[in-house]
């Protein structure tokens, strides 16, 4: 006998494609995939090889979480026009899917990132580090910007950007190397949020690769200025040239309650 019409029990069938034979006798009930024959006396169900394709077809279906109506209604035209319209629009919610998932583990890793550099950190350090190129998107303020303003701008910003929530991003604050050279140390003149997986297009900010001054402060913003001098003395002192902005974003605001446990880190571009 042809093994391709040799019939195969329920349960044989159901262990061929690794599935439980109730999902066989359901699919059955519903008229969406059938048996090869039925047993008139016992009610046994049994299907042949051919079926098999088709099957996995459904399978398949189901994995990518087409509803059993989708799939029905596939089954009653089922051609290769149709299955490609089918395929073409889950791929394209698949691609979204893994999308998602890559920018939930960089914004993850960028979390872990700060837990690790919370535990070996040295709060008085100054270091040289090297980063890669980062793309921001950027709202610009003064320092008339009100608290309620940036958190509109920000708001608008998130939105435009579809991010879900703020714990996907991370963000924070720019301040010019010239005000800083200046003592204008409350002259902050951006806000930039760090979206995982951006695309360059026009209107976002390039952060450059290269070396950068690495610091961290702690506590209130107060006494923030006075830590910049001491990183502008260590940088000319050290024959650095700082350039560009310097970047701020916290690193342990998930962890702290109080201000002035909050630590700021603190990256700004150098040469020499």
């Amino acid at each position: 006998m042809d093994k391709k019409s040799k019939l195969l029990t329920i349960g044989q069938f159901a262990a061929l494609h690794g599935i439980n034979k109730k999902t066989l006798m359901w699919y059955d009930e519903i008229g969406l995939f059938k048996p090869a024959s039925v047993n008139p006396e016992n009610g046994y169900r049994y299907y042949n090889y051919l079926q098999s394709p088709i099957l996995e077809t459904i399978l398949m279906l189901r994995e990518l979480d087409v509803s059993i109506n989708e799939i029905q209604r596939f089954m009653k035209n089922r051609s290769a026009e149709n299955l490609k319209l089918l395929l073409d629009e889950k791929i394209a919610r698949l691609d979204l899917q893994i999308l998602h998932l890559q920018a939930v583990r960089k914004t993850l890793c960028n979390y872990h990132q700060n837990m690790e550099t919370l535990l070996t950190m040295d709060l008085s350090e100054i270091s040289i580090v090297e980063k890669e190129k980062r793309l921001l998107v950027t709202v610009d303020i003064d320092k008339n910007t009100s608290f309620e303003k940036e958190v509109e701008l920000i708001t608008a910003q998130t939105t435009l950007y579809q991010v879900g929530h703020l714990h996907d991003v991370s963000y924070g604050s720019m301040i010019s190397v010239a005000s800083l050279r200046k003592g204008s140390f409350d002259d902050y003149s951006r806000l930039f949020i760090e979206i995982p997986l951006l695309t360059p297009k026009s209107g976002l900010h390039v952060q450059p690769a290269g070396k950068y001054l690495r610091a961290f402060y702690k506590g209130d913003l107060d006494k923030l200025p006075q830590r910049y001098q001491t990183i502008l003395h260590y940088a000319d002192s050290h024959g650095l040239e700082l350039s560009g902005f310097s970047y701020e974003k916290g690193i342990n605001e998930t962890v702290v309650d109080r201000i002035e446990d909050y630590i700021i880190q603190i990256e700004i571009p150098v040469s020499g």
